[in-house]
């Protein structure tokens, strides 16, 4: 099925027959990546009086209960309520239709994505109507990156503030990369590149001091490298958890 859509004056189209999915499958039974030293996702049957939810077991059908926490055990969105004190919700902030997307490789400079480096990939991709949402691979991209855990003050890439500054800049509102966090797992707390891209002072955790408060952050995502860097229309799918973050499918398909 082909969509069309317009930015300023030029006419685009999307084949959303051949939509990309981004998200890290989750394998509650096997090998899966974590974060920050925080125990891998596990299921178990529900059971309660003489029922186990599992056909394995004798069971009627399968009921099975779920543990995992979204910001360390996989691909999952998070919003503005990750660093205020007011709880808000991620489904308040997330677009209702497809939003243009960029995507870019980058290669970190010791573990960083700086504003050079940044900057450089940008201007591959000109096209500013794009840049609404911004998919970073970095590179090398093996397949580990499936499966990794990511352990230790530095397990992986990070965003540079200068980077992050940059990003508001550009007018980026939806930012996903393939790295467990934005910000170094040990920075004693000063979580700077998430700030900076929210829009908020150094210090502090009130909402009103957001002044982008709308963006979001997709995390731990992996882009295959049969995926060329360009332009797509990104559908970030998300259950209805209220809550700050949850696991997601962000999902691109190609524009032509």
């Amino acid at each position: 099925m082909l969509i069309s859509f317009e930015i300023g004056s030029r006419k685009y189209a999307a084949d959303m027959a051949r939509g990309i999915p981004l998200a890290i499958p989750l394998r509650f039974d096997g090998p899966q990546p974590t974060f920050f030293g925080v125990p891998q996702a596990k299921a178990a049957p529900v059971k309660s009086g003489g029922f186990v939810g599992d056909v394995r077991q004798g069971g009627s059908c399968n009921v099975q209960s779920y543990h995992l926490v979204p910001h360390c055990n996989g691909t999952h969105t998070e919003c503005i309520g990750h660093m205020v004190e007011e709880r808000v919700s991620l489904p308040d902030y997330l677009p209702a239709t497809p939003v243009p997307a960029t995507l870019v490789s980058v290669t970190p400079k010791a573990l960083v994505i700086d504003a050079t480096t940044l900057q450089a990939a940008l201007l591959r991709h000109p096209l500013a109507g794009f840049h609404r949402a911004l998919i970073l691979r970095t590179l090398p991209n093996g397949d580990d990156k499936l499966t990794r855990q990511y352990e230790g003050p530095l397990p992986a890439a990070y965003l540079g503030v200068d980077a992050a500054a940059l990003l508001v800049q550009a007018g980026v509102e939806h930012l996903l990369l393939d790295v467990p966090s934005l910000d170094p797992a040990q920075d004693e707390g000063r979580m700077a590149a998430h700030r900076v891209f929210w829009g908020m002072p150094a210090t502090g955790h009130k909402l009103a001091d957001a002044r982008r408060p709308q963006v979001t952050v997709t995390e731990m995502i992996y882009v295959p490298d049969a995926v060329p860097d360009g332009y797509y229309l990104l559908d970030l799918q998300i259950p209805a958890f209220m809550t700050d973050a949850a696991p997601s499918r962000p999902v691109i398909y190609p524009v032509g």
